[in-house]
């Protein structure tokens, strides 16, 4: 991979500022494996290829469109990523870090991801939605390394809460208004490609794991070292390996994000009215 620096993503989000009228940012959106977004009640705008975006090679993966949508509504507006950067396909945590730091140098001062994860925890199975509340990452790196340590203060930021505690509560709120329950968990952080084995989600689990899955880490951490508010929903897409008794795939993964699309949506819907309000 090409190598990734701190010009080279102000570089970008200058020109995206200049491309595109993205309004007052309410906050960024992303989008993981079988998950679509959208923002009800706004207007959608330009889709802009990540190719066009970021200057390094953007390769397919099934299930991710790799796109931004800017969705506007009157001076407000929301960036969606339609698709993320993912460590097994070879980039850089620093790459993988990209959609945050732009959409942060942006001016959004929320960053909300979606992920599709395996269940730890038969309380929370394949459909439901997982509120993370922490992380244990397992992935070897982070996208503060490097020249990254010091393109911004602080040198050393503090994760304690990570994952914003009134973001949190506004999402179980809203899924409970909206009819449907979640669960808090920990999200665990591995490498990927390959499922986890029995013996490692035992472990994961052991340690406090409530799901596990090959992204979202690198971009909260970024996201939080650039002072951004983050949450995080993880949909349970299948139980992990020793627990459902069938081998994984990555078309069970997708299915699976379909079929909760509606309870998803409807949650993220409430908010981003919460975020229109400023209640959130």
């Amino acid at each position: 991979m090409e190598i990734f620096t701190p010009r080279l993503l102000e570089d970008a989000a200058r020109a995206f500022a200049d491309r595109v009228p993205t309004g007052k940012l309410l906050g960024a959106l992303v989008a993981g494996s079988g998950i679509s977004l959208a923002a009800p009640g706004w207007e959608k705008g330009p889709e802009i290829p990540f190719t066009e975006v970021f200057q390094f090679p953007v390769f397919e993966l099934p299930g991710h469109t790799p796109t931004v949508t800017v969705w506007r509504r009157g001076a407000a507006g929301l960036l969606v990523f339609n698709g993320r950067f993912h460590l097994y396909q070879g980039y850089s945590a620093a790459q993988v870090a990209a959609i945050p730091r732009l959409a942060g140098l942006l001016g959004s001062p929320v960053y909300v991801a979606t992920n599709a994860s395996g269940s730890m925890d038969r309380a929370a199975p394949p459909g439901s939605l997982v509120v993370i509340r922490d992380h244990l990452n397992f992935q070897g790196t982070s996208p503060l390394t490097g020249e990254w340590i010091r393109w911004r203060a602080p040198m050393f930021p503090d994760l304690t809460d990570a994952y914003d505690p009134h973001l949190r509560s506004v999402a179980v709120r809203c899924a409970r208004e909206a009819g449907f329950t979640v669960n808090e968990g920990v999200y665990v952080a591995t490498l990927g490609a390959n499922y986890e084995t029995p013996a490692e989600v035992e472990a994961y689990r052991r340690m406090g794991g409530t799901v596990v899955g090959m992204s979202t880490v690198q971009e909260v951490i970024a996201a939080r070292h650039l002072g951004m508010r983050v949450l995080v929903l993880a949909l349970a897409t299948n139980m992990a390996a020793g627990i459902g008794g069938r081998p994984l795939t990555h078309e069970e993964v997708l299915e699976a994000g379909e079929a909760a699309q509606v309870r998803l949506q409807t949650l993220l819907g409430g908010l981003v009215a919460e975020l229109s309000l400023g209640g959130a």
